[in-house]
């Protein structure tokens, strides 16, 4: 009878083992599933954001290239009003993602930075005085038109539009980490807060977007 009670405790022991086990892989199974449920439904929330500015600005020109030219013929000035629409792009497809599974953590890494993607412009000519023998050309308008785009292009970091942007962005992350608190889930995004936060650099490219 001893022998018997002391196989029912042995046995009871190992099958709980066994049961604990099952169940431990069971909920990791689960658990797995659920993330990739989770990155799914994380990546159709993604989306490209892209926020636009009005500018109104005045670009005064003046030919100083050919200095000793304009001393004989005459110099050649102008006013231009520039009418513009900066559009700035944050393209949230590119975050990446993997996912913790023992923790229920999806971790969000390589936070994408705003883009200037585009300038719509229009030009209107005040005060446009040339010289007695050089005349503007075709070149000098194409020039002035160059310059007086790329000074609204100077002009965007200062406007608040990567600030917004990123506002944007953030709050669309909002709603990937209501979206995994709802089966219990938490969502990492130090890295793109981070990424938010820092002070942007001037985009040596932001002058090809016009």
């Amino acid at each position: 009878m001893e022998y018997l009670f002391i196989g029912l405790a042995v046995g009871s022991v190992v099958a709980y083992f066994i049961f604990n086990r099952f169940n431990k892989s069971k909920r990791q199974q689960n658990a797995q599933q659920q993330s990739v449920v989770l990155m799914e439904k994380i990546r159709s929330v993604c989306k490209f954001i892209t926020v636009e500015g009005d500018f109104s600005e005045i670009y005064h020109y003046q030919n100083v290239k050919d200095k000793w030219l304009n001393l004989f013929l005459g110099s050649k000035k102008a006013l231009v009003l520039i009418d513009a629409k900066a559009y700035v792009g944050f393209d949230l497809t590119k975050i990446k993602m993997h996912p913790d599974v023992k923790n229920r953590i999806i971790i969000l890494t390589d936070f994408p930075q705003p883009e200037l993607l585009s300038i719509e412009t229009d030009f209107k000519y005040y005060d446009k005085k040339e010289g007695w023998a050089n005349p503007f050309t075709s070149t000098d308008l194409t020039e002035i038109n160059r310059e007086a785009k790329q000074h609204i292009v100077d002009k965007v970091p200062q406007s608040g539009l990567y600030d917004e942007a990123s506002k944007q962005a953030l709050s669309t992350v909002s709603l990937m980490e209501n979206l995994v608190q709802t089966i219990g889930w938490k969502l990492d995004y130090q890295a793109l807060e981070k990424a938010a936060e820092a002070p942007r650099l001037k985009d040596k490219n932001e002058s090809k977007a016009v």
